[in-house]
């Protein structure tokens, strides 16, 4: 809960002064950000300190928790690829069966921040570094089809911010994507049109392919050997 003012505009807020608001009507609003975005911007302030509400200040909630929720999503986004074994067990995900090491600088810092007085701010820093860390070799892996991390130490970076999130209630489900847009069938169809259109020096045709799968989310990932993997991003 935040204990200190809260501002409209370096304003205090209040009816009287017909600035005031509350979050269930901020969230029934048009074009409202996410609840997780409003627990951000407020835990990005510290709870005895005036907070101040402006529009700028919300998208910039937003704009973060976008990428904090890139971070989070990401063992459910490379899981697979990188060769976990359980991402289909209905555990997966739940930070109650995952076990990090207590002794690791990003947990120690954590722990730190928040037994200063409930330091969410500074707590809030040590998420976006591993969010950030792990959103560069997602895109390695979007990419180029490897990472340059251990698969096992990725593993640990991201039940790290599952379980740290978790703490200051921050949390996301798995995206659903393979429910809506190509099937897989329909993609190795694709794949093979484009390899047929390069054997016939049509690269014209082969360039429109790999366009429009990638309108669609998928990005193709070609190899030594003739070989083209993909993946949704």
């Amino acid at each position: 809960m935040h204990n200190g003012m809260v501002n409209v505009g370096g304003v205090k807020m209040s009816k009287s002064l017909r600035n005031f608001t509350t979050i269930r009507a901020l969230l029934d609003a048009e074009n409202a950000p996410e609840p997780m975005a409003i627990r951000l911007f407020v835990l990005q302030a510290a709870y005895r300190k005036p907070i101040d509400f402006t529009t700028e200040s919300i998208t910039s909630a937003q704009n973060s928790w976008n990428n904090l929720k890139d971070g989070l999503q990401f063992g459910y986004k490379f899981g697979e690829q990188l060769g976990w074994t359980d991402t289909k067990d209905s555990s997966f995900g739940d930070s109650k069966s995952m076990r990090i090491d207590s002794e690791s600088e990003e947990v120690k810092r954590f722990v730190d921040s928040m037994d200063d007085d409930f330091n969410s701010p500074g707590a809030i820093v040590i998420l976006f570094e591993l969010a950030k860390e792990l959103q560069k070799e997602g895109n390695r892996l979007s990419h180029e089809g490897k990472a340059a991390i251990d698969s096992q130490i990725l593993r640990q970076q991201w039940q790290t911010l599952v379980v740290l999130a978790q703490v200051l209630g921050l949390e996301t489900q798995p995206e659903i994507e393979e429910a809506i847009g190509l099937s897989e069938a329909a993609i190795e169809t694709q794949i093979q049109a484009r390899q047929d259109a390069k054997k016939a020096k049509n690269f014209a045709e082969a360039d429109r392919i790999r366009a429009e799968l990638k309108e669609q989310g998928i990005v193709l990932i070609d190899k030594p050997g003739g070989v083209t993997d993909w993946i949704r991003e």
